[in-house]
């Protein structure tokens, strides 16, 4: 099994010729210059570093004493703001790892209409976690296991702690909800109209 590997760069594309003499076709693949090829761990945590870098962006934003941030695009149009889907649209992420965040992003804010900054910083908070165990060499099944009984122990926990409402106060604990999703968002000083 013969084999051969050389590299040509060619304006912002670099061509990577792979070519196997034991009776295949040769396999040309072609990535963009500057593309990372590497596997294994390392890999994995450059994927799990590019998602802490986005949560580190938004975590600053979280609560009730969560600060504003100062967006910039490439236009040069600035945007102030704290609301975590807002943050989540105007970043330019490119990294395929990080962008999943912005999809979990995306899906609560339709799902749910809030939360967005909470689902992105628990992600990279459980994130940083199997970090801790990759580079420790835990196996990927080990780590995604636990991952699966922690989950499964959250949500027993959501529902032994779940309350129940009556038909009565119904109305009201909605009203209290509402106005406590609210309270981060541009619309709180009219909340009541709401």
């Amino acid at each position: 099994q013969n084999s051969l590997s050389s590299s040509k760069a060619t304006g912002n594309l670099t061509t990577t010729a792979i070519m196997s003499f034991g009776g295949q076709t040769p396999t040309i693949i072609v990535l963009k210059e500057g593309t990372d090829t590497s596997q294994g761990k390392g890999q994995i945590v450059s994927n799990i570093n590019a998602c802490l870098a986005v949560q580190a962006t938004i975590k600053s934003t979280l609560g009730p004493y969560g600060g504003d941030l100062l967006m910039v695009d490439e236009n040069g149009k600035q945007t102030i703001t704290n609301d975590g889907a807002t943050v989540m649209k105007l970043l330019d992420i490119v990294h395929p790892a990080a962008r999943i965040l912005v999809d979990i992003a995306r899906s609560q804010d339709a799902e749910v209409g809030d939360g967005t900054t909470s689902v992105v910083v628990l992600a990279g908070e459980i994130l940083k976690e199997v970090k801790d165990h990759v580079e420790q060499g835990v196996s990927s099944q080990i780590i995604i296991k636990g991952l699966r009984r922690a989950s499964q122990l959250a949500v027993n926990k959501i529902k032994e702690i779940a309350i129940s409402t009556n038909e009565g106060n119904r109305r009201d604990t909605l009203k209290k909800l509402a106005a406590t999703a609210m309270t981060s968002k541009l619309i709180k000083q009219n909340t009541e109209f709401f």
